[in-house]
């Protein structure tokens, strides 16, 4: 099955989205329709292949990963502090 295209803004925005700790696969799956399996085919394709083995390491087993292995006290995808001020 082939991925979607996306714009690069959004790539971009995917990205990021996958490597940052606390949103979860299910908020990508949300806003993009890309499912967990998707996204790793997207990562692959998108990055090096090294950068790709240091974001499946990353994110291999982290419970922050997937909503229901999540605590009930992470209720956010971010931090505040985490994102640029605008």
């Amino acid at each position: 099955m082939a991925l979607p295209t996306f714009s690069a803004e959004d790539t971009s925005r995917i990205i990021e989205m996958a490597w940052e700790d606390r949103t979860p696969f299910e908020a990508i799956e949300a806003l993009y329709g890309l499912t967990e399996p998707d996204v790793i085919r997207f990562m692959r394709a998108q990055l090096k292949a090294s950068s790709f083995k240091l974001w499946r390491a990353r994110v291999t087993g982290r419970a922050t990963k997937h909503q229901k292995l999540r605590s009930p006290a992470v209720d956010r995808g971010y931090c505040p502090t985490q994102y640029k001020q605008r």
